[in-house]
């Protein structure tokens, strides 16, 4: 295992930050707008009202993280992993994902709105609202989540799977275009879909 050197400060605009461990510190409010992590940990980090704006997380893994609020805008995430965060509002618009995965934990709202996912995981977690509006993705997989309200408004999918969530809350039923989806959730969505066509069922 490569050894990481705990981090000890506070995060800077356009801070340069590799091969560190974050364990258990407050860092919430502190803004790391175009700031880049790589091969970094956090773990038990309290990140809440965070600027992230821009910021690239690059091999990197936040672990128990907590926040109420966490500002992502147009930030790059690649080969990163959230495992067991438990997460409020997260702004993550516009932003790029490549080989994420996020597993357990809760989030209350994602806000995804125009981003480019590739390659993305999300399993076993719980998202209030999953906003995936004019995102284009590509390989998403659902497994075991639970997604009170999802909305895929003019979103471009591709090889998407979505048979591990609840597509109950479903905004924008056109955009399931590209997406695979089991029998049982084609039936719950019966009624949006013939919504969508001008279906009159009697």
């Amino acid at each position: 295992m490569v050894h990481l050197e705990p981090f000890d400060g506070r995060l800077e605009p356009d801070g340069d930050y590799e091969g560190l461990a974050f364990d258990h510190l407050d860092l919430a409010g502190q803004d790391a707008e175009h700031a880049r992590f790589m091969d970094c940990t956090l773990t038990g980090c309290t990140l809440d009202g965070a600027n992230l704006d821009h910021a690239q997380l690059l091999d990197t893994t936040l672990t128990e993280v907590h926040a109420g609020t966490l500002n992502a805008p147009d930030s790059t995430w690649r080969d990163a992993t959230v495992t067991d965060c438990r997460l409020g509002a997260v702004t993550a618009y516009s932003g790029i994902l490549t080989r994420v995965t996020i597993r357990g934990g809760k989030i209350d709202y994602l806000n995804l709105r125009g981003a480019r996912l590739t390659d993305v995981r999300l399993d076993g977690c719980v998202i209030g609202d999953l906003d995936l509006a004019d995102a284009r993705i590509t390989r998403l997989h659902l497994t075991d989540c639970r997604v009170r309200r999802l909305d895929l408004t003019h979103a471009t999918l591709k090889d998407v799977d979505l048979r591990g969530a609840d597509l109950s809350g479903l905004t924008g039923v056109a955009g399931l275009a590209g997406a695979t989806i089991s029998s049982e959730q084609l039936l719950d969505l019966a009624g949006a879909l013939a919504a969508q066509l001008r279906i009159t069922v009697v």
